[in-house]
């Protein structure tokens, strides 16, 4: 039953898709680098972003990575460093960091958007009518039902914060670590807690 609904969400993505009409295809261009899991570098335009999705967060200098980062990344890679694509541009052209927003075609026509949102390592971000949103949507259901990626840690139902690591729920490891030195803390700094409930060392503080 389950392989029935994603088989009718795909064809239903593939008709919306081609009713749309043609895309405005680029020429060819090299992708020079992949600096993120949507994020690229091609030859004559420059960066590129991936249009209608958002994968993981990359740390930059002191920040750590979201969860599925560089899984995101590497995929994306995988699929088109060093390798001819074409870009193809629906609605708005570029973004407020003026890179070019398109979906990314490879030469056996395989929409790298759709893959990574599939594979459950970004998610679909579109607040307007695309050509493909449906067929992205389709791609996000499938991959939230078969808990891939970013979905496998979060209910079916919610969508995972993975853009700020805090929103991540903690392991219980890790709390049980915080509670012991929570009491640590409290033991060296000599508090203690009267009929009231509040700390007397903080009272004391306060005044």
């Amino acid at each position: 039953m389950q392989f029935l609904r994603t088989s009718i969400a795909a064809i239903v993505a593939l008709t919306a898709t081609l009713a749309a009409g043609p895309l405005e295809r680029s020429e060819l261009v090299l992708v020079r680098a992949v600096l993120d899991g949507d994020t690229i570098d091609v030859t004559r335009l420059g960066r590129v972003r991936l249009l209608g999705i958002d994968a993981p967060e990359i740390g930059r200098v002191y920040d750590t990575a979201a969860p599925f980062a560089y899984a995101a990344r590497d995929k994306l890679a995988g699929l088109v460093l060093h390798r001819w694509v074409r870009l193809e541009s629906d609605g708005q052209r570029v973004d407020v960091y003026k890179r070019r927003l398109a979906y990314v075609v490879t030469e056996d026509d395989v929409c790298a958007n759709v893959v990574l949102v599939r594979e459950g390592l970004a998610r679909v971000t579109a607040r307007v009518r695309l050509a493909r949103l449906d067929e992205l949507k389709g791609a996000e259901a499938e991959a939230r039902s078969f808990r891939k990626g970013i979905w496998g840690a979060a209910p079916p139902d919610q969508a995972p914060g993975y853009t700020r690591r805090r929103s991540w729920p903690r392991s219980p490891s890790s709390t049980h670590r915080s509670a012991r030195s929570a009491n640590t803390t409290s033991s060296t700094t000599g508090s203690t807690t009267g009929r009231s409930g509040s700390s007397s060392f903080s009272s004391r503080r306060a005044r």
